[in-house]
């Protein structure tokens, strides 16, 4: 019965990881990108062709920018410049607690801010998944992004603690939601409301793509339908047929890389300045 009442700190139990980089032929640039509201976030910079654009990556719980590299591959040989992050309490930018995107929100505002002051003749997009894609939604500040690419995201985190707990512990699961859903808004000292991505995702003023997959049982295909009727116009969404909750860019391949590419190519290249 103890453990039961641990599951939250658990939950929110940061995520430290050393994070390194040994691929010689892709070369970054290790940035720290000061906050005055937060931890100093760490991440990867990569230069693309000047008027492409540049993109923000951002990982799913309990990884690091690790899980994002694949993405900045293949977005630097389309032309692209990419910015990848370790969110607070991940990888190697410091935290107490995971927040389900609350205080990583404050990460996405300063990395969206540096990458202005960086690349003030460029667009800028952002691609998050999972827990990246709910710091994305949360922010606070009008991020003014030319375009967002939300992967595996939750509308509420009533719904994705009841998914979690079925996956654990079967529809008997269901009877601990109340429970956890106390123990995060204690631990975190918040609203769950402040935690759903749903209630603010019409505040997201950017072109958006949702995708998720068919098999995701952490975020079903029914929820992403409705976040998708949720956001504002211009806005597509992408089923992957057979994905579940993992890298998008893993299981599907080339076909994620031409809908990725075009997307953002549509609204972050300048084509009158190449």
């Amino acid at each position: 019965m103890l453990s039961i009442f641990a599951i939250g700190t658990i939950l929110t139990a940061s995520a430290p990881t050393a994070v390194g980089l040994l691929i010689t032929d892709f070369p970054v640039e290790s940035v720290q990108i000061p906050d005055t509201d937060g931890p100093t976030v760490h991440g990867w910079l990569v230069y693309g062709k000047p008027g492409n654009g540049v993109v923000l990556l951002v990982h799913s719980m309990r990884s690091n920018r690790l899980e994002m590299l694949s993405r900045a591959r293949f977005l630097k040989d389309q032309g692209f410049s990419v910015l990848i992050i370790d969110l607070q309490a991940h990888g190697e930018t410091v935290g107490d607690n995971i927040t389900f995107g609350l205080r990583e929100s404050k990460n996405i505002e300063a990395a969206v801010t540096f990458l202005r002051k960086t690349f003030p003749a460029e667009r800028i997009g952002a691609i998050g998944t999972s827990l990246g894609a709910a710091a994305i939604v949360l922010a606070k500040q009008d991020l003014g992004l030319n375009a967002v690419i939300l992967e595996s995201l939750h509308p509420t985190i009533e719904e994705a603690v009841e998914n979690r707990l079925k996956l654990h512990f079967g529809e008997y699961g269901v009877l601990l939601l109340p429970l956890m859903l106390w123990q995060l808004s204690f631990y975190l000292d918040t609203s769950m409301d402040a935690l759903s991505p749903i209630a603010q995702i019409n505040n997201l003023n950017s072109p958006v793509l949702f995708i998720s997959g068919t098999n995701d049982m952490h975020t079903t295909q029914l929820e992403t339908e409705r976040l998708f009727e949720a956001a504002r116009i211009p806005k597509d969404l992408w089923i992957v047929p057979g994905a579940r909750h993992f890298n998008m860019h893993t299981y599907a391949g080339r076909e994620y890389e031409l809908r990725v590419n075009a997307f953002l190519s549509e609204y972050l290249h300048r084509y009158d300045e190449q």
